[in-house]
This record gives C-alpha cells, sequence and structure tokens, in this order.
C-alpha cells in the first residue's frame, strides 16, 4: 500500500459512499455529532479512494460524512485523506478503522471478520493477525454467522446481548426466528436461553450419523421417558460429548469420500461464508467456459461439505475455494465482452434459464447440493504432484550423470563456481561413504578424514566424488535443479512410466487426462474404460497400470516435464 497523499478538501458531491461495516448509527451519538458539524464543519479527515471519471469512494469515515451532508450539503469541502487501494483493500481498511475507532456491533464485525478470511482463502491466524486480533476471538465471531439476519439485527440494534446471539447461532435459523420475538418481547436472560438450548438441541431426527445405536442408548429422551414418565421431548439426545463426536466422525467421513474426486475438500463451518463460492461458467457470476475449463484442474476447485446446522451434511460440489481470484475473473470476463445489440427475447429466455440453473447448483449460501461434477481439463500441480516430481528429476539426474566421471567433475564444478556449494548435504554424503567404504565417515577432524580418503582405492575416490555430486543433486533448490535438467538434457522417458505411487496422487478426473494423454483410453476401447472408471480409486488404478498389449515406456506427462 502507498503512503497517504493529502488532498486538503473534496467536495461532497465528488465523494460516493462505498461499503460501510457499520449497519447500525446511535441516535444520540448522530445528534450529537451533527451539532458538532453544524456549528464547526468536520475537523478530521475521511479516508477515500480514487475510482472513475474523477469521483472518489469513500473508505472510513462514513458517520461524519452523513453528518456533513446532511448539515452542510453536497457542496461542503469535506477534509480528505486519498489511499490508492483496489476494492479489496479498502474493504479491509474500511473494517479495521471501524474496529479501532469506535464500537462496533459484534454482529457488524462478523460479517466483515467473515469478508477478510475469505481474501485469506480460509486462513484464520492470518486474518486474526491482519485485525489484531487473537484466534479465539475471531472463532467467536465468526460462529455469530450462523445466527439469521433477524439476530443480528437485533444484536445490531442492542436488542439482545451477545451472549444470546452466541446461543442462538447453536440453533439453525428457523428455530431461531421463533425464539428471538420472545426473548425480546419478554427479557429472558442468557441463562434462561441457554436451558431452552439445552433442552431443544441434540435433535436425533436431525442426525447425520448412523443412529442405530442410540434406540437403547440411556441418553435417548425416548428411553428417559419410558423409564421416568416425564422428561423432554423424544427423539433427543442429552449426550452433547458424543452427539457430537459421532457428527464430526461422519462429516470427516463425507470429505474423505471425496477426496478421489476433488483436489480441495474442505468442511465448513459459521463464518466460512466468504471461503468458497459456485464456479458457473455462465450468467452474471460466470466466469466464461474457457476459464472454468482451466478452474476445474486449479488446486483450489473442490466440494464442500456443510457443517452448519440448516444444511448439516449437505454436500456442494464445484466450489471454488479462492474468492477473490473468482471475482477477478468474472470482472475480466465481464470486460472482455463486446457491447452488443439488445438481446432477442430468445437470448434473454436462455440467460434467465443459465442463471436459473447456476443458482440451482447449491452455491455458497444454497440450499441444495450441486448435482454436476465437472471434469478435470488437465493434471493439477498440486504440493504432492510437485514433490513427486521433484524426487523424479533428482534420482534420474543422479542416475543419468553418475556413470560418466568426467561429466560428474564438470558439473561439481559449475555448482562450486555458481554458489551452490551449500547445498552439498552432509547426511546424504555421509550415508554415501559409509556404503562405499564400508566404514563412517569421520565425524571430526580434518587429518583423519584424509588419511581415510587417501587409503581409499581410486575408484572408490571416484565414486565419492560421484557422492558429492549427488548429495548437492539432492539439495539444490527447484529453479536450480530445473536448469540443471534443461542443460543436461534430461531424457525422463528412460527413469518414468506410469505407476500407482503416482496415480494415488490424483483424482479420479484428473485420472482420465492422463488416459487420455498417453492413450490407455483409446487401448482400453471406451465401454471398457467406462466400466472401469464406474468402480473405486484403487480399481481404477490398478486397470489403468495393468492394460494388456499397452507399452508403458517412452511415455511421460505432461506435469511431470521441467
Amino acid at each position: 500500500m502507498q503512503d497517504l497523499i493529502q488532498q486538503p478538501t473534496l467536495p461532497l458531491s465528488r465523494i460516493k459512499l462505498g461499503r460501510n461495516p457499520r449497519t447500525y448509527f446511535d441516535d444520540a451519538e448522530m445528534h450529537e455529532m451533527r451539532a458538532s458539524v453544524r456549528v464547526r464543519g468536520v475537523d478530521t479527515p475521511i479516508l477515500v479512494r480514487p475510482i472513475d471519471d474523477g469521483f472518489y469512494e469513500l473508505i472510513a469515515g462514513g458517520r461524519r460524512y452523513k453528518a456533513a451532508m446532511e448539515e452542510r450539503g453536497e457542496s461542503y469541502e469535506m477534509p480528505v485523506a486519498v489511499k490508492y487501494v483496489d476494492e479489496f483493500e479498502a474493504e479491509e481498511m474500511a473494517l479495521i478503522e471501524n474496529i479501532q475507532r469506535s464500537d462496533m456491533s459484534p454482529g457488524e464485525e462478523a460479517v466483515d471478520a467473515a469478508k477478510l478470511v475469505g481474501r485469506c482463502q480460509g486462513d484464520r491466524e492470518e486474518a486474526a493477525r491482519r485485525l489484531g486480533w487473537s484466534v479465539q476471538t475471531l472463532n467467536g465471531r465468526l460462529a455469530l454467522m450462523n445466527c439469521s439476519a433477524s439476530v443480528l439485527e437485533a444484536l445490531n440494534t442492542r436488542s439482545i446481548k451477545l451472549g444470546h446471539a452466541e446461543l442462538f447461532a447453536a440453533f439453525t435459523k428457523e428455530q431461531q426466528d421463533k425464539l428471538l420475538p420472545v426473548v425480546v418481547k419478554e427479557g429472558h436472560s442468557v441463562a434462561d436461553l441457554k436451558k431452552v438450548l439445552e433442552r431443544a438441541s441434540c435433535s436425533l431426527s436431525a442426525a447425520i450419523f448412523d443412529k442405530v445405536d442410540c434406540a437403547g442408548c440411556q441418553h435417548n429422551s425416548a428411553a428417559q421417558a419410558e423409564m421416568f414418565g416425564e422428561s423432554i421431548a423424544t427423539g433427543n439426545c442429552t449426550n452433547r460429548t458424543c452427539y457430537s463426536e459421532r457428527t464430526e466422525k461422519q462429516l470427516d467421513a463425507t470429505a474423505a469420500g471425496l477426496r478421489d474426486e476433488y483436489q480441495t475438500v474442505r468442511i465448513v463451518r459459521p463464518g466460512d461464508n466468504h471461503t468458497r463460492i459456485q464456479l458457473v461458467a455462465d450468467g452474471p457470476k460466470g466466469v466464461g467456459a474457457e476459464q472454468a475449463k482451466a478452474c476445474y484442474a486449479c488446486q483450489n476447485f473442490g466440494a464442500a461439505v456443510s457443517g452448519l446446522p440448516d444444511s448439516l451434511g449437505n454436500v456442494y460440489k464445484g466450489q471454488c475455494f479462492d474468492t477473490v481470484c473468482n471475482m477477478k475473473k468474472v470482472a475480466a470476463r465481464i470486460k472482455s465482452e463486446k457491447p452488443s445489440a439488445p438481446a432477442s427475447a430468445t437470448t434473454t429466455a436462455k440467460a434467465a434459464t443459465a442463471a436459473g440453473a447456476s443458482k440451482a447448483t447449491g452455491g455458497a449460501k444454497g440450499d441444495k447440493p450441486a448435482a454436476l461434477t465437472p471434469e478435470a481439463t488437465t493434471v493439477a500441480e498440486s504440493d504432492r504432484v510437485k514433490t513427486y516430481r521433484v524426487a523424479l528429476w533428482r534420482k534420474a539426474l543422479r542416475r543419468d550423470i553418475g556413470m560418466n566421471h568426467e561429466l560428474v567433475r564438470q558439473y561439481l564444478i559449475a555448482i562450486v563456481a555458481t554458489g551452490q556449494a551449500r547445498s552439498i548435504s552432509e547426511t546424504a554424503f555421509r550415508a554415501l561413504w559409509e556404503r562405499l567404504l564400508d566404514d563412517k565417515a569421520p565425524a571430526s577432524g580434518f587429518g583423519k578424514a584424509a588419511d581415510a580418503a587417501k587409503a581409499a582405492t581410486p575408484l572408490a575416490q571416484e565414486n565419492l566424488i560421484v557422492a558429492i555430486l549427488a548429495s548437492a543433486i539432492e539439495g539444490v533448490d527447484v529453479p536450480y535443479l530445473t536448469e540443471m535438467c534443461r542443460h543436461h538434457k534430461l531424457d525422463l522417458t528412460k527413469y518414468w512410466k506410469l505407476d500407482k505411487a503416482f496415480l494415488e496422487l490424483i483424482t479420479k478426473s484428473e485420472m482420465k487426462v492422463v488416459a487420455d494423454e498417453l492413450g490407455i483410453r483409446a487401448a482400453m476401447g471406451a465401454d471398457h474404460f467406462k466400466k472401469v472408471f464406474a468402480k473405486s480409486k484403487p480399481e481404477v488404478i490398478e486397470a489403468l497400470v495393468s492394460v494388456d498389449g499397452f507399452d508403458y515406456d517412452g511415455k511421460v506427462l505432461t506435469v511431470l516435464k521441467f
């Protein structure tokens, strides 16, 4: 971010309102501010950012802007400080400024904190650092995002306390909206609401886990009714710990079942509202057909499992977990579309249908899971694939150079000359020393090491030099390793062919890409190929590496090349 550039004043008519994290303004406080502005104007500059056509957008100072507009009018010269930031940075600055300057409602803080978590791609520790909060404080605020709109409004207007809202967040939104008017009207305390929660929570009818064992459990309220005659409503579990543990296990199991299909699978919690968005090609939030294909192979594409009370256990497929990138892609698609003549009735109808289909696929706030699983078009460069690829390069380079002692000396000189001698791994070299000389390398003392090297045969000495290069190849960073592979013109086809170890790193959808690139689909035949991919991932892997008559040698995937 650039430093502040002081610009004395701007007429209010040239300042447009941005999004204010504050939604509630105390009447008494605003009355005092208007009186002050009426008498002496505004002394403290508001924060703005330049936008199109000579206008500026308000980042922070909404109450001062509001009071000045009401008391002085749009011609009033408002003192300003200009900040050159994009819309995402502006939202973050507005949130932090409001938290630091005045007593925002926890509900208002929760809404914008959730957006910040989205911009941090779900990294709550990073979001807490930016806000100057502890992770515990952030999690407490984010939990409020499961409150219904009416509960958040009641919290913002101080009709209920923070403790009420935190308890409401454990209910479904329907339950919240039924209880809220009673709590407000009758003035129930936080303790009163907690008792209601204890009675109404852990409904077995809403449980997502197998309830066979619950029928005869002593914590089943139905069993209590038979034993004692009086109990809370039947069909509830009174052992919250057990209920929660079994729910979490089921959520984990659901997520695990999706990891064969998607690069990223997450269980979403209250406050994760802005960490994901449904990826669509068409409609107002579409990224475009070509971009969507590229997105399917992105490491941030995947599925979400809901851990929210209203949709517990639901699966939402086709999710993008980088919402900022998604918004930028949508903006780029809109910008690239040239203005055209007014759409015909048919075109408009198609657009409406596409938008309706997009909504039905189950976005971040939708009620229904998405039904379609887009096919991958490339193998994603996940961390696991990158690790596998680099290990392949190191192993292949060591083996390819190791038999040429002249080349070994040449490369070793080049490594030292370019400052990479530090990459020689002492641990790796000592292990090779012990294997070559059948003796431990001296742990200290130059003389001992020199004498041991001298006592070695000429062949063993040559092999030790090879070992030095091998340990260097093991230790150099990836960009330098890539440069070495390219200079050497390393032929990976001599050292790799499709194996189970690689296939286990990717999804079934990506395996189809692999099969097409290597020619396996054609070798298997369309019908057999389709039958194979209807099976489990282990069965698919076994079939792909054992195709009768298929020559696996001499074929290397694009994702593995340097």
